[in-house]
């Protein structure tokens, strides 16, 4: 598909889950209709702009840690979003510069903008395909996927806010599963996940506004988050609010754990 094809093929008539978090962290590629429905959500829960914030802060760190601590130089990012500076290649990148980034997702408008996830250091390597999650098979066979990532050598697959995204009756579980089963020993989950845990009324309605807008959605409580981690080892501080996993030195009152609302965690297969 063509970024102009691309273009074509944006669908303007209901809100999309990709341009509302655009939308929550301040970006401009959105429209008036995804405007409205992360409005309504944000009458519903103010501090959505604090999750999606914490969300990012936490795939920065995790990128960091994997790449320092653990000798990852590999990334396949599933459910990219539109591109928000620093993306995970900049980071990545910045503390090893031969880092190779796979980006995939399947939304026409990340696509379009897909060029920015491009624009790689000159000893790394990065790529977009355009996959769904739901479909591991033809996401992990991908020519496009084989050509920068190296499957015989440890990947980081890095799923923020993402899996909410997939109810129980897509098999969340199972589609991990399939994809930590491609990638070899000393590979590596980094995963965020929102949650109902501290506000189940609230996140019921956010819930409602995401399932009107058509967009099916499933949070889940601690509990069922670390079953994606099942036969990994967990880092340190294992299953934690966004913003207390490794969290850097900051200045100011942090936010609360209802504000946040977001599980987070980073494992690695043995």
């Amino acid at each position: 598909m063509t970024h102009s094809q691309a273009a074509r093929d944006i669908d303007t008539s209901r809100p999309h889950s990709a341009r509302m978090y655009d939308y929550y962290l301040g970006g401009k590629d959105h429209f008036d209709v995804d405007k409205q429905a992360a409005e309504r959500v944000a009458e519903a829960y103010p501090a959505i702009f604090v999750c999606a914030r914490e969300n990012r802060a936490f795939m920065h760190r995790a990128t960091r840690v994997l790449a320092r601590e653990h000798g990852i130089r590999q990334w396949l990012d599933i459910g990219t979003g539109i591109p928000t500076e620093p993306n995970l290649h900049q980071v990545a990148q910045s503390v090893v510069p031969d880092a190779r980034v796979v980006y995939a997702d399947n939304d026409p408008l990340v696509l379009k903008y897909a060029e920015r996830l491009m624009r790689s250091s000159a000893e790394g390597r990065t790529t977009y395909i355009e996959a769904d999650v739901n479909d591991p098979g033809s996401l992990l066979s991908a020519p496009e996927l084989a050509e920068v990532l190296d499957l015989g050598r440890p990947v980081a697959l890095s799923l923020n806010a993402l899996m909410h995204f997939v109810t129980d009756a897509q098999d969340p579980y199972g589609i991990v599963r399939r994809l930590l089963d491609a990638l070899p020993s000393g590979s590596a989950l980094a995963l965020s996940h929102c949650t109902p845990d501290f506000d189940a009324v609230t996140w019921q309605k956010v819930t409602d506004i995401y399932t009107t807008a058509g967009t099916p959605v499933q949070f889940r409580s601690r509990q069922d988050v670390a079953r994606f981690f099942d036969g990994l080892e967990l880092l340190d501080p294992g299953i934690a609010v966004g913003h207390r996993w490794r969290p850097d030195a900051t200045e100011g009152e942090a936010p609360t754990d209802a504000e946040v609302s977001l599980w987070t965690g980073v494992g690695i297969k043995p």
